[in-house]
């Protein structure tokens, strides 16, 4: 269950090159995101995996 600590949003900014935002543009639009959940999604995909890599090596 989320928090209200965990809803609430941090701005930031962002710079990428145009080619990079071009990609994330059109792969956002294929999975129906915003670019900017597209980004979101990504970035909580790789912390995810990060925690499982880190679990995993500690066995």
């Amino acid at each position: 269950m989320e928090t209200k600590k965990e809803k609430t949003k941090k701005q930031i900014p962002l710079r990428l090159s145009a080619s990079l935002y071009n990609e994330l543009a059109a792969w956002a639009e294929e999975e129906f995101r915003s670019v900017n959940g597209q980004i979101e999604y990504l970035l909580t995909e790789c912390v995810r995996r990060r925690k499982k890599s880190r679990k995993e090596d500690e066995q």
